[in-house]
């Protein structure tokens, strides 16, 4: 139990009593029957995108400000039985649970304290021992069943499509890309099949010996016409439009037809790295002016960000990779959510998580290889594109569509020197408001506005809800993009890190 200081106490305690009860806060009275329900709830924060559970605060539908702080005098040894059971009760164990006891007063007066149970989003899926695997809904959780359990699995990449059989015969795979593999790969003896199920990309289902769809996709000449079968896709489709927008309707403003990438994996990446190269190379003319652009990006930024499309990509999902390149960005959209517990707002500082072990293990096999299998290509893309004096790439995660994808956007934009001060002032201070940007930059009202304005355009930052215009204020994006972020970092400094996460 770590015990916070009497400010950090007062700060902590003031956002739990004036924060609703939410995907990432809940607030709990301590009794006997609390434990079971806290169980549930740390559970359900663990599987969704980590929170904050308070104890010894009342619903504040019960009661309002001071009047909810009943504190954990009510019953200290249903505290202490949490605190032994979520070393006991989860399976698989949950790494990081952090108890924070904050001095206050309570609602009678006295001196007291109240706890916060702290909890990262997890890499993992948990369940609590002979009480189900639970998720975290708006203010509430929610028991989930088989098929929601086996979809956060993929989700997090504790199950990959990739490692599943397919009933694809094997000599559609012999093919000169696995020729090629298997000499760079040094497989010398036993026959194809032998080789494969030697290399854990085939096995045996009922005397017959089946590919990993991992392999259909490493060797087989058009793998994404095989897996329509079963429901998935393969191919990369790029998009080149005119203007910075996909302009909606039956005339799409595309520049040219579109382009399907097929292949083995190893091909995809090669072919699909040239055409958007040479899209670059020819530059643009701007749709609203006639003036004839060229996009800058660093090449090695590009080719990273197609091939973490492919090597992360959900290959259960009946969705292509999309590159779309407008006047002013690149988008590269690719099936499946963050793996892990990887989320926009911590992927400059973690780095990928693999979805897809045998496509990530076997790719490096090749004699040119687009990959190393190193994790730092993505703490690679946020530097060079630093060093080009280019905004960092930009990472959403779209939930809300039919099939869920994440999506890494390189703006073809210099940054203003400010930003870096800005970027660095919103990262130690929090939003900032247009008197602040004045105060940095020296800039007058107008053009700090202006400013502000342009960076939402861009969407390096977004303006937070405000009764007025002169009220705005302003953060990055990645900022709101997950609770649990920073818990997974190992922190020095505990309360900062709460106090991000409600």
């Amino acid at each position: 139990m770590i015990d916070l200081s009497p400010a950090q106490s007062t700060t902590l305690l003031e956002r739990v009593l004036t924060s609703p009860e939410s995907r990432t806060l809940d607030v709990k009275r301590v009794s006997g029957k609390m434990v079971q329900k806290a169980l549930e709830t740390l559970c359900a924060f663990a599987n969704t995108d980590g929170g904050v559970l308070a104890l010894g605060i009342d619903d504040p539908a019960k009661a309002k400000g001071a009047q909810r702080i009943y504190g954990v005098q009510e019953n200290p040894e249903a505290v202490d039985e949490l605190q032994r059971k979520v070393l006991t009760q989860f399976n698989p164990p949950i790494s990081g649970i952090r108890f924070m006891r904050l001095a206050c007063t309570l609602r009678s007066e006295q001196a007291g304290h109240v706890v916060l149970v702290q909890v990262g989003k997890s890499q993992l899926v948990h369940s609590i021992v002979d009480n189900g695997t639970w998720t975290r809904l708006d203010a509430s959780n929610r028991e989930m069943s088989a098929p929601a359990i086996a979809d956060l699995a993929y989700q997090r990449g504790v199950r990959s499509a990739a490692s599943e059989l397919v009933p694809v015969n094997l000599g559609l795979l012999d093919t000169p890309t696995w020729h090629a593999f298997v000499a760079a790969r040094g497989l010398k003896t036993g026959t194809m099949a032998e080789q494969l199920q030697r290399i854990g990309l085939a096995d045996t289902v009922a005397g017959e010996l089946r590919p990993t769809r991992a392999a259909v996709l490493l060797f087989a000449h058009e793998p994404g016409s095989l897996l329509a079968a079963y429901d998935s896709r393969a191919d990369i489709r790029l998009m080149v439009y005119s203007g910075k927008t996909a302009a909606p309707g039956a005339v799409p403003n595309l520049r040219k037809t579109p382009l399907t990438i097929r292949g083995p994996l190893i091909d995809q990446i090669d072919d699909a790295v040239k055409a958007v190269l040479r899209e670059l190379e020819e530059g643009l003319t701007l749709a609203s002016s006639g003036f004839k652009t060229r996009h800058v990006y660093p090449e090695r930024v590009v080719k990273e960000a197609i091939v973490n499309a492919v090597i992360h990509r959900d290959y259960r999902l009946n969705r292509d990779i999309f590159v779309r390149i407008f006047d002013d960005r690149i988008e590269v959209e690719s099936p499946g959510t963050f793996p892990g517990n990887i989320t926009a707002g911590n992927i400059a500082r973690t780095g990928s998580k693999a979805r897809n072990p045998l496509i990530v293990q076997n790719l490096r096999e090749f004699p040119a290889a687009p990959n190393i299998d190193a994790g730092e290509g993505v703490k690679m893309m946020f530097a060079e594109m630093a060093a080009a004096k280019l905004y960092p790439p930009q990472y959403s995660q779209n939930t809300e569509t039919a099939v869920e994808s994440v999506t890494v956007t390189l703006l073809n934009l210099a940054r203003p020197s400010m930003w870096d001060v800005v970027s660095d002032w919103i990262d130690r201070e929090g939003p900032i408001v247009n008197s602040k940007l004045r105060e940095i930059s020296g800039l007058d009202t107008l053009a700090a506005s202006k400013q502000l304005r342009s960076w939402v355009v861009q969407g390096v930052l977004v303006a937070l809800p405000a009764a007025s215009r002169q009220q705005a204020s302003y953060t990055k994006p990645e900022l709101l993009a997950g609770p649990g972020d920073s818990l997974s970092l190992g922190l020095d400094n505990e309360t900062e890190q709460t106090e991000k996460l409600f």
